[in-house]
């Protein structure tokens, strides 16, 4: 796995680290028994500083996902993936083929983001606001 740091965002490198092993571990890119890199593989790769990486799969040791072995290395002790985002899964392939479209409708990159955010944020307070009303019928 490589990490992919961004310079110019407002989320810092080691919070960039977690939200990517976690995608992976989401996607099923990263399973059990999996090692991640060093922190100076990814310094190497990323250029960011050792001590950033560490910090990051700190945190990720402290939520459970990782395990940290002194002298061995960093490795995927939880997956987070579900059978529905793999990727031969229907719903992947069904996102695929609407961003082709929205790509073809010249959608730019920050606008498929927008829209997709703004779909996502609906739905998930409506379930999030029915699961609520639900428990206190």
């Amino acid at each position: 796995m490589e990490f992919r740091i961004d310079r110019r965002s407002a989320v810092a490198a080691y919070q960039q680290i977690v939200q990517q092993t976690k995608q992976a571990l989401r996607l099923g890119v990263l399973v059990p028994g999996d090692q991640l890199p060093t922190a100076k593989e990814v310094a190497a790769t990323s250029s960011v500083n050792p001590n950033t990486t560490l910090k990051a799969y700190r945190e990720l040791d402290r939520e459970g996902l990782v395990e940290l072995r002194q002298g061995q290395g960093t490795f995927v002790r939880l997956s987070l993936a579900r059978p529905q985002t793999g990727a031969n899964s229907p719903l992947r392939g069904e996102l695929e083929a609407w961003m082709d479209r929205a790509h073809e409708a010249g959608l730019e990159q920050e606008d498929v983001t927008a829209l997709v955010t703004s779909v996502m944020e609906e739905r998930y307070a409506e379930t999030g606001a029915a699961a609520e009303n639900k428990g206190h019928g």
